[in-house]
């Protein structure tokens, strides 16, 4: 069997994984513990500051542009 990364939660009694998977039984396991997510503040704070100046150029009086006023073409542009 290749080694594979599989994502887990503890449950307070056991350890679960997060989707299911065939193991075999004494297949060895390692476990990583990662430490809990603590808030970044500050990159919450950069996530408001910039949401709202992008709120405040794109707003909801913005004019809309059509292709016509397109004057050169960008030829690495992928329409997705």
């Amino acid at each position: 069997m290749d080694v594979i990364t599989l994502r887990a939660h503890f449950d307070g009694n056991r350890i679960l994984l997060d989707e299911p998977f065939e193991l075999e039984p004494d297949t060895k396991l390692i476990v990583t513990v990662l430490p809990k997510r603590r808030p970044d503040t500050e990159r919450e704070a950069w996530l408001l500051l910039s949401g709202g100046g992008l709120a405040a150029a794109y707003g909801e009086d913005e004019a809309e542009y059509s292709l016509h006023l397109i004057k050169e073409a960008n030829p690495d542009y992928e329409r997705g």
